[in-house]
């Protein structure tokens, strides 16, 4: 092939709509815990012959990207087999994401004549089924790029969330594009409001399950969700139990039922139901995580008990201390850009006294947090923990409070970095009303809740006390500010 038809094949195939063109950057993934997801759903075969269709479709990309064409041919050809099969003579637009990873993959693998061939079955899917305008595309497509989008990294949620929106203008009632805007939404949207009806997640779940009744995974999500609410804990546990009842050994149910009951129900139900859900799902650090933090709830109850102090119980919570840090550990492995189970580690190594892991852990973590934008709040916060109550030392633990702090003063982490701040400095004015580093924490905490006039008063405090370039700093900023 010459270098001009080789320009003018490349241009056509950037025109696609498939894995290949729609910016599925590697280092935004964990390549190895999404290849186990997908390889698990595709084992269970959720969503039945579509779903599994659509899971080999993002398995043959995976495989492309690790280096293995053979094995992304395969899973391209079991997709449109199934395709055929489910959708029958209605097949056409929902081959058009196949046909385009095929002739991009046929394309990379020197066999132009195959790659051909898929683009010429596409250009007469477009004859036969135009839109309008030109640009636009069909629910098919825009669906199943919406779920690539979903499950490839949470970089893309935004893009996946308005993908699902334009495909449920186009098909309202479609289970996969309901199901899927759901998921979407809970994954990205916050609390809001004091009523479930307030919650566009709650809407969104209830009209999922209208149009698939049978959808177990979204009753026990949409159980979770409701039991936010104190007035809708009656209807969330119904939920859970038809989950429950529907769907006893299914791993993607199970272990948002388990989560259910460990929140707000039985902590040894939860592990019970997240057991037999890890035996079938033995490589979801999911449920590893949701283990853990059982682990964790019992160990946390039995440390608050009077009786606390007898030898038993005491090695009772080293047991179930020591289950924590297990199924933590798993958790890790299996995903290693787990960054709230890393956080958790690190902080059950430092009541392990295993500080020199905790240490390592909570930098890795740190590390992993700036690199990836997400999280860093919590890793700050438990840091600053294990450096005043671990490490017994003050000065650090402060300064990464303020780091919590400087990202949201209003977050839970947040509020928290406030409370320990507040706390430091009142004890240093306790034994000193002069301490000028007690003033300046304080000044430190009004500036960055925006309390301009009380930050400037305990700045001016803090330098009659202490001089510091910082102070000075930071009190000719709030001036200038006013």
């Amino acid at each position: 092939m010459s270098m001009a038809q080789d320009a003018l094949l490349e241009t056509e195939l950037q025109q696609l709509e498939c894995h290949f063109t729609w910016e599925l950057k590697k280092e935004d993934t964990n390549i190895t815990d999404l290849l186990n997801r997908l390889e698990q759903h595709d084992e269970l075969y959720l969503g039945g012959k579509a779903g599994v269709a659509q899971t080999n479709n993002s398995l043959a990309f995976m495989k492309y990207l690790l280096g293995f064409p053979t094995e992304a041919l395969s899973c391209l050809q079991k997709s449109e087999e199934l395709t055929k099969e489910h959708h029958e003579n209605d097949c056409d637009k929902w081959l058009i994401v196949t046909y385009g990873n095929l002739a991009w993959l046929q394309y990379h693998m020197k066999s132009y004549a195959e790659c051909e061939s898929y683009l010429e079955k596409l250009r007469d899917i477009a004859k036969r089924f135009p839109v309008e305008p030109a640009s636009a595309l069909h629910h098919e497509v825009l669906g199943e790029k919406a779920w690539a989008l979903f499950k490839f990294s949470r970089e893309n949620y935004e893009r996946a969330k308005e993908c699902f929106r334009m495909a449920l203008e186009l098909e309202p009632r479609d289970p996969q594009w309901n199901a899927g805007y759901a998921f979407v939404l809970h994954r990205t949207e916050r609390r809001s409001g004091s009523r479930p009806d307030d919650s566009l997640t709650v809407k969104q779940l209830r009209k999922a399950i209208d149009t698939d009744p049978d959808n177990d995974e979204l009753k026990a999500l949409l159980a979770l969700r409701l039991a936010e609410f104190d007035s809708e804990y009656e209807e969330a546990e119904n939920l859970v139990e038809k989950a429950l009842e529907g769907s006893p050994n299914a791993p993607h149910v199970v272990r948002y039922v388990g989560k259910f009951f460990r929140d707000y129900g039985s902590v040894d139900r939860s592990i019970a139901l997240l057991k037999r859900a890890l035996e079938h799902s033995p490589n979801s650090g999911f449920i590893h995580h949701q283990l853990a933090l059982c682990y964790k709830s019992k160990k946390i109850s039995l440390q608050k008990k009077e009786n606390r102090d007898s030898p038993s119980a005491d090695v009772e919570i080293q047991r179930l201390r020591r289950q924590c840090i297990y199924h933590l550990e798993k958790a890790t492995t299996l995903k290693t850009d787990f960054i709230i189970a890393m956080i958790q580690l690190a902080v059950q190594y430092g009541e392990d006294d295993q500080l020199d892991r905790a240490e390592h852990l909570f930098q890795e973590t740190l590390m992993k947090a700036k690199e990836k934008n997400e999280f860093l709040q919590q890793p700050y916060f438990y840091y600053g923990e294990f450096q005043q109550y671990r490490k017994r030392f003050l000065p650090l633990a402060i300064s990464y409070y303020k780091e919590c702090l400087k990202i949201d003063h209003d977050s839970i982490d947040g509020r928290k970095s406030v409370k320990k701040l507040t706390k430091i400095a009142d004890r240093y004015l306790a034994k000193n009303p002069q301490d000028g580093r007690a003033w300046g924490i304080l000044g430190f905490i009004h500036k960055e809740k925006g309390e301009k006039i009380r930050a400037i008063e305990c700045y001016e405090k803090a330098l009659q006390f202490k001089s510091s370039d910082e102070y000075l700093s930071a009190l000719c900023e709030l001036r200038l500010s006013l």
